[in-house]
């Protein structure tokens, strides 16, 4: 049974900090699962890992739905949240519940998630009053990363601090479940974690939200373009799978590659008789 948006409340309420991680295809969704972590996002940051974007605004809903898709076929166990990409749920909050219905539907998610604050509020509580789980996303949007002029870091000031403790209370307020808390001051993420009733998922917001989301690809070292601040290596797999690709160029151009176990045998009389057909 997969883990629910109860499970969610009940591991704050428990002190047990919730891991997720993203997931993309059915490798990373397989090997997230088989380690026993129990929240995966279909992020829009698939845009940049997945398709080579250097932003996720080029992301497409069907694009979600894609990916989304895979992710819930092969998993069983693992809470699964699709995002909502760029200017799919802004226009209208008729246009947000068509998108995340959508997702639902033909992806299979448990929940959708979106970006903003207070100004979003009102299309969250439109999305839980129709039944659609809805985790928030607070500080550093990256659908928002021209207004903000780069991936910068957010709530640094009293002022723009103050209208985070807002968002997170208006995002609340409106029925979400839960909350992102992305790219925030360490201290200010606790006060917000501490104020609400709801989980925080912080990335690059410290230690004392009630979970932490990561980038599948950034954890592995698959992703070398940059190395997020927010982020800890806990492997090098770009280092060991160019080594095993250049071995394998190595063994096919010396002939090395394949040898008499990774080939098919046949009876010599059958090729006898091919031969004599010549």
């Amino acid at each position: 049974m997969r883990m629910s948006v109860r499970d969610f409340q009940k591991m704050k309420h428990d002190g047990v900090p919730i891991t997720m991680i993203t997931a993309y295809d059915a490798t990373s969704a397989r090997l997230s699962e088989m380690a026993g972590i129990p929240a995966m996002l279909v992020g829009d940051s698939l845009g940049m890992v997945m398709q080579g974007h250097d932003v996720t605004i080029p992301v497409t809903l069907d694009d979600i739905i894609y990916h989304a898709r895979i992710v819930t076929r092969v998993t069983s166990k693992a809470f699964v949240a699709g995002d909502l990409p760029f200017m799919t749920y802004t226009i209208s909050p008729e246009q947000a519940m068509h998108s995340a219905a959508r997702l639902m539907q033909e992806a299979g998610v448990s929940a959708v998630k979106l970006e903003g604050g207070e100004s979003i509020a009102p299309t969250i509580k439109r999305l839980v009053e129709a039944g659609i789980p809805v985790m928030g996303h607070i500080g550093l949007q990256p659908q928002s990363v021209y207004k903000l002029g780069g991936m910068k870091a957010q709530g640094r000031d009293l002022e723009s601090a103050r209208q985070l403790l807002a968002d997170a209370e208006a995002v609340e307020q409106a029925g979400a479940f839960a909350m992102v808390i992305e790219a925030v001051p360490a201290a200010l993420a606790q006060m917000i974690s501490q104020r609400l009733e709801i989980p925080t998922i912080g990335i690059g917001a410290g230690v004392h939200c009630d979970g932490q989301v990561q980038i599948f690809h950034d954890l592995l070292g698959l992703f070398e373009e940059f190395v997020p601040r927010h982020t800890r290596r806990y492997a090098t797999l770009a280092d060991t799978a160019r080594g095993a690709l250049s071995a394998y160029r190595t063994d096919v151009e010396s002939r090395a590659f394949p040898t008499d176990e990774q080939s098919f045998s046949i009876r010599e009389e059958v090729m006898t008789e091919l031969r004599k057909a010549d």
